[in-house]
């Protein structure tokens, strides 16, 4: 399918162009979902995208689907009351690194806990870039911020290695560089049975860049080349060789009861029609 009939199937053209900055890599991130759900094969009519608050929540109001935009870090919340009330649907979750990992953390922790079928993908700039460029929990350690000028003392969370402890059956990082791998790892999160979860590494030149000398989106994207590892390649290296780096790739998949297809099974027994 051409871009142009990518579009309009799938975007709402009436809302364009969007608001985001330029050089920002949210509108990677959105049109790789946009070629995933076609490439899944996922049907549009039973489709809703869930966002909270954020420019990576910005993403739904261009996408024509049923969408929902929530309260801060709640999307999660209200995507599982989705797919508990219409387990039939398939539910996204577009959501950023300060509504996912803060305020929203956890309904992160406990959405994989349960292992409820939903595809979250979250846009992770390093930064809260539509409220002024504070520092978020995945700023990376020493980094510079609006609401950290001499670097941030906090550290960053590694929000793959949450959600696989946490009970997410598939968990995966990609980047907006590698856009070709991030449409394939949603694609196959689409089609898992499960709590699917994919991270983006991306870029704000606006805030984050410019704040820590990343002068501009391609110096940005640059850096996701040279630092990102795949995870064949990552397996053959050592922990000193891995300093610095971030893996990318399939980095977690198994086959676990689905919350909703066990809540069902409660209900029927509660009713007596279980077989």
């Amino acid at each position: 399918m051409s871009i142009e009939e990518l579009l309009e199937r799938y975007t709402r053209r009436d809302k364009l162009p969007h608001i985001w900055c330029p050089g920002c890599g949210n509108g990677i991130i959105m049109g790789a979902v946009i070629r995933a759900l076609d490439q899944a094969g996922v049907d549009q009519k039973k489709t809703v995208i869930v966002s909270g608050i954020g420019c990576s929540s910005r993403a739904p109001g261009y996408m024509k689907f049923d969408t929902l935009h929530t309260t801060h870090g709640r999307a999660l919340a209200y995507a599982t009351g989705v797919k508990l009330a219409r387990p039939e649907l398939k539910v996204v979750v577009l959501t950023g690194d300060g509504d996912c990992a803060a305020i929203g953390g956890n309904h992160l922790i406990h959405a994989a806990r349960r292992n409820i079928d939903l595809t979250v993908v979250v846009f992770n700039n390093d930064i809260y870039g539509m409220t002024g460029g504070q520092y978020s929990p995945l700023t990376p350690q020493g980094s510079y911020a609006t609401t950290a000028p001499y670097g941030t003392v906090d550290r960053n969370f590694d929000l793959c290695e949450l959600v696989k402890a946490a009970g997410g059956t598939y968990v995966a990082r990609g980047t907006t560089y590698h856009t070709r791998m991030l449409i394939d790892l949603i694609s196959a999160g689409l089609g898992h049975k499960g709590f699917s979860f994919i991270e983006v590494v991306s870029q704000c030149p606006m805030y984050y860049g410019r704040k820590n000398k990343l002068a501009s989106a391609v110096a940005m994207l640059e850096w996701q080349k040279e630092h990102a590892v795949p995870v064949k390649a990552a397996a053959k290296l050592t922990p000193e060789q891995l300093k610095g780096k971030f893996v990318i790739g399939e980095l977690h998949r198994e086959e676990a009861p689905e919350y909703t297809e066990v809540y069902a099974e409660v209900v029927a027994r509660a009713r007596g029609e279980e077989k």
